[in-house]
């Protein structure tokens, strides 16, 4: 009988990797790599053999010419490797994808699949320190997040429900992990592609349109423009959000619009979908939070939750 051993949330944020020598407050980010770690090490007690990954979109693997609301990956799988990422072809359990889509859309989600899929640092992030040196499929799973209309909260905890029960009943006795990447509070100065304002905005609703082909020549100035922007970290939210993660509630979530999380923890704060769909996936155990920390250098509330079953609900 397949298992879901553990679940994992974790924030990412690539100037991590590019930016690490201009944190300031490198107390804190000390500690959050330790708890990335500490999470690490849980993964790898676990021993999974494959892993749910579930993560954002930052157009550099979808377009404005085609932006499914969910996509998973049932085939070839390529990594980006955006900002000292990992680069490159990634391991997939095709045999478990497949399933988990077919299952999926038996359970009424209209989910799209790609048997050559792009991911960027919404997933490859987590690859990189979550990942580190285990020896593990992915199942990658990619959320809109970023391009409106977006799957709205409630959709994507249902998504997360009928997740866990398509590994429930996947054949076989693998020990299942799912990861959720993203988040926390954090704004990026990204437009609504709708309607775009100002020369910034119209390059990047350009380069989300055109850089299937050559989304390269746009990072340059894509990273300044975000480099640019004024940190907008919403620590009350963010404490709340895991309170509830810890408390087995994150369903609450579902409670807001599109719109009111934006408006209360920024457009970032919408990647928070990919941690819905992880706890959801685990039946909503208690979590326990391994490191909270904002970090305005890093634009974002960086936080790190493990969602153990063995622990029951409390």
């Amino acid at each position: 009988m397949t298992e879901i051993v553990l679940g994992v949330g974790a924030s990412h944020s690539t100037l991590m990797n590019t930016h690490w020598d201009q944190t300031i407050h490198r107390d804190r980010a000390e500690r959050f790599r330790d708890a990335l770690f500490a999470a690490r090490d849980r993964l790898a007690a676990a021993r999974p053999d494959a892993v749910v990954l579930v993560g954002s979109n930052h157009f550099r693997g979808f377009w404005l010419d085609l932006i499914p609301s969910f996509t998973i990956g049932v085939g070839e799988c390529v990594a980006s490797g955006e900002s000292g990422t990992p680069k490159g072809p990634q391991r997939v359990d095709v045999p478990l994808a497949r399933q988990l889509a077919a299952s999926l859309v038996d359970d009424g989600f209209d989910i799209a699949f790609s048997a050559r899929l792009q991911i960027d640092h919404g997933q490859s992030h987590a690859v990189q320190y979550l990942l580190d040196g285990l020896d593990v499929p992915i199942v990658p799973l990619v959320v809109n997040v970023f391009a409106p209309p977006l799957p709205t909260l409630g959709r994507c905890a249902g998504l997360g429900t009928a997740l866990r029960g398509a590994l429930l009943a996947a054949p076989g006795d693998a020990r299942i992990a799912v990861i959720g990447s993203g988040g926390l509070s954090h704004r990026l100065p990204w437009p609504d592609w709708r309607d775009p304002h100002g020369e910034d905005e119209e390059f990047l609703t350009r380069a989300w349109l055109d850089g299937r082909d050559n989304w390269q020549l746009y990072d340059a100035r894509r990273r300044q423009i975000i480099r640019a922007a004024e940190a907008a970290i919403n620590t009350d939210f963010d404490r709340e959000f895991l309170s509830w993660l810890e408390h087995g509630t994150a369903g609450r979530l579902t409670g807001f619009t599109t719109e009111q999380l934006a408006d209360k923890a920024g457009n970032g704060a919408q990647e928070l979908r990919t941690w819905l769909i992880m706890a959801a996936a685990l039946d909503h155990a208690p979590a326990e939070i391994l490191g909270y920390e904002p970090l305005p250098e890093w634009l974002t509330g960086m936080g790190v939750a493990v969602l153990d079953p063995a622990r029951g609900h409390e």
